[in-house]
Order: structure tokens, then C-alpha cells, then sequence
């Protein structure tokens, strides 16, 4: 257990709420915390909105009330949120092919693929195998056509299998064939605009004075699971081709470049913090508000894909169309390895710990983004710690069976 120094901890807090402010305190005292924000709303009421520690280490900035960071594949929350939007203005139908929207999608075998299946990450199009020039990622038209072309992996349909880079291109370039908009100009205008979340899928170059850099885990090989083990002994299999085919973008330091920041990468680059998370969930937690009716909410939350062992992080995963939903992992050799969330609940994850989802039963939405990002393919203690402070604050018992209850 890493030892660190108090640090001042700004913002509000509910005095019901007060075991989660302890737990967020504890975070940079014993547990490696730099910098973080975490954001709790109930019956869509903010009942805690935290941050503290440092912005960047470098400097010394402090982490201030407006500070944004790169959340990673939270990104995909949000994209799939848009993906619902249109879903629930019969703009775009789930079981319909994916080619009715996107024609040159229907090459290598694809032409039956549903767009259920492109959301519960069954397409088998989890990379890209053409191998990719430095900034690829950053080519919106590149990226698309590349995916058009490629042949899946598996049988689309037969198993899950995390699209960890290449669903935003997916999801978004149907949002953009439907509604003529790029990812990042709908989602600002039809969902963080009308939100008022600070929330961004391509940052505005004046917004970047706000942001705190990622800090990277140091690679550890104690800490790897078998998608790890994989992804760095060989890069021609699936793990290691998300990895090592990537443009470069999974090299240290660089989603942390002005390119990357300015790209609309819908799955892995929106930038924002604790509050932009719970505030992205709040609707959801409500009834569906603005962005869908209750029914959307309903079709959101349930179970789309759970077969067995995931095809890329080769561990037990279950998601939703377009989210993640709690998966427990604890009995198996793996560091953070699992999702502890009630079983109505459903959001997404990022890359190093942080988090946004929505508990419709509770009506409870919830954010915490960070710098210092930690190992494994789950939420780590520090992102749990708060979880199971927010659930034990609203009188859940235990979670022996794996979920909240």
C-alpha cells in the first residue's frame, strides 16, 4: 500500500455521502492518488462533487474544480449514448445491417452484420490487421475505411470480444452517416450542449490549458493477466495487434499530444473529470430525461453479450449494447480485474480505473476520473473503494454473489 501526503480535497458533499468523501481522502493518503475528481448525483441532485491533488506533476498545478483529464474508454459511454439517441428517434434500428447505413461496410463477409451486434461488441472487429502509419488513429476517414474493409475476426455474432479502439469509429461512423455530423459535433450538440456537461470528444485547442496529463502505470509483469501477456509476446495475435497496431497512439506520452486531444476518437479520447461522468449518467439514472425515453433506458441497461471468456481481454466480460455491465473476476488470478456495480447498473470504464455509470434503481449516476492510472482491465481499489462507499451510503448490503444488492 503506497503512502502519500494529505492533500487538500475541495468541493461539496452531502453529510450522508460523508463515508465516500473519506474513502476519496484515502485515496492520496494510502493509496497513490495524484490528482482526481469523483461526482455522486442521486434523484439528479448532486450529493457530492470532489477533487483534489495535483493537475501535473511537473508543475506543481493543482487539480481545480473545472480540470479535465483523459477518461479513455469511457469515451465509448458516451458514443453509445449518441448511438441511442438516434436509436430512440427511429433514425437507426438495432437488428437492421449495419450496411443499410454504411454500404461499403457489407465487404469481407460483413454484409449481414447487425448493429446490435457492432454494439455488444460481437462484430468481430476488434482490429485493424493493415498495419497503421503514424497517426492513423487520428484519420477519421482512414480508420472507417480501413474497418470497411477488414474481415472479422470470428463469426460475428458467436462470441464478445472488446472493440477497445476501433467501436468509436464503428458506432461513430454510423452517427455520421444518420445524421450528417461528425461524432464530436453530435455529441457536443445533441448531448453534452444540451447537458451542460464539460465533456469533449475532440478538445478545442483553448480548452487545453485544463487538462492533466495521463501518468502511466509502470509495466509491471507481476500485475499482467493474459490479455497483457499476450498484447507484449506477440504482436501478430489479436492482443498484441490493438496494441502494436495502433499509429502509434498507445505509446507512452502520446494520447497526452495536441493531435490526440483535437481527434474525435469515440472509443478511447474524450477528455473531461468526475463531473462531466455523473453528469453524462444523471438522464439515464432519471427516466431517460432529454436523450431517450424510459423504455431506451430499459433497452440500454440489460445484458446484450456474455459469452464466456471475452475474444480479446481473454477473461469473463458482459456488456450492454454500447456499456459495460458489473462482471465479477475475483476468483481468478488477475489484478483489478472485475466490475463491482449493482446489476441494473451500466456505464463504462476507462483504461487505468476511471469510471461513469448510472443505477436506474437507486436513480443514482456516478463519475470519478484521474491521472494516475492503475493495472488490470478492471476498476481498481481506488475507483472500487468509492463505489462501495456510494452503495453502503444508500443502505446496500453486501457483495458476496459479485453485485451490489
Amino acid at each position: 500500500m503506497t503512502q502519500s501526503r494529505a492533500v487538500a480535497v475541495e468541493g461539496t458533499c452531502d453529510q450522508r455521502f460523508e463515508l465516500v468523501r473519506q474513502e476519496f481522502e484515502r485515496n492520496f493518503t494510502e493509496r497513490g492518488e495524484v490528482g482526481a475528481s469523483v461526482c455522486v448525483t442521486v434523484e439528479g441532485r448532486t450529493v457530492l462533487d470532489l477533487w483534489g491533488g495535483t493537475a501535473d506533476a511537473a508543475s506543481g498545478r493543482p487539480w481545480e474544480r473545472d480540470t479535465l483529464t483523459h477518461v479513455w474508454s469511457n469515451t465509448k459511454g458516451a458514443t453509445a449514448i449518441c448511438l441511442h439517441v438516434l436509436i430512440d428517434r427511429g433514425e437507426i434500428e438495432l437488428d437492421a445491417p449495419v450496411s443499410r447505413y454504411w454500404p461499403e461496410f457489407a465487404a469481407e463477409g460483413k454484409r449481414d452484420v447487425t448493429v446490435r451486434q457492432l454494439a455488444s461488441h460481437q462484430a468481430g472487429l476488434a482490429a485493424v490487421r493493415t498495419p497503421l502509419a503514424a497517426g492513423a488513429m487520428y484519420d477519421w476517414e482512414l480508420m472507417t475505411g480501413a474497418l470497411a474493409a477488414e474481415t472479422p475476426f470470428w463469426e460475428p455474432g458467436t462470441r464478445n470480444g472488446y472493440h477497445a479502439l476501433t467501436f468509436g469509429y464503428l458506432i461513430g461512423e454510423l452517427v455520421r452517416r444518420v445524421s450528417g455530423r461528425s461524432l464530436g459535433t453530435f455529441f457536443r450538440e445533441e448531448v453534452a450542449g444540451p447537458l451542460g456537461i464539460d465533456f469533449w470528444i475532440g478538445l478545442p485547442e483553448p480548452e487545453e490549458g485544463r487538462v492533466a496529463p495521463v501518468i502511466p502505470p509502470a509495466p509491471d509483469p507481476a500485475t499482467f493477466g493474459p490479455f497483457e501477456r499476450l498484447a507484449f509476446g506477440d504482436p501478430a495475435s489479436l492482443p498484441g495487434l490493438i496494441f502494436m497496431n495502433s499509429g502509434g497512439y498507445m505509446l507512452p506520452g502520446e494520447c497526452d499530444s495536441r493531435a490526440a486531444h483535437a481527434a474525435e476518437m469515440g472509443a478511447v479520447g474524450g477528455m473531461t473529470n468526475g463531473r462531466g461522468l455523473a453528469g453524462l449518467y444523471a438522464p439515464l439514472a432519471n427516466g431517460g430525461g432529454s436523450l431517450v425515453g424510459e423504455a431506451g433506458v430499459a433497452r440500454m441497461g440489460g445484458v446484450a453479450s456474455a459469452t464466456g471468456v471475452d475474444a480479446t481481454l481473454l477473461v469473463p466480460t458482459r456488456f450492454a449494447l454500447g456499456f459495460v455491465k458489473a462482471v465479477d473476476n475475483r476468483a481468478l488470478p488477475l489484478v483489478n480485474g472485475s466490475i463491482i456495480w449493482s446489476e441494473p447498473a451500466f456505464g463504462h470504464t476507462g483504461m487505468g480505473g476511471s469510471m461513469g455509470f448510472c443505477d436506474p434503481e437507486p436513480r443514482l449516476s456516478f463519475g470519478y476520473a484521474m491521472t494516475a492510472m492503475g493495472s488490470g482491465v478492471g476498476i481498481n481499489e481506488r475507483g472500487q473503494s468509492l463505489v462501495d462507499a456510494v452503495y453502503r451510503s444508500l443502505g446496500y448490503g453486501g457483495t458476496e454473489s459479485g453485485r451490489w444488492a
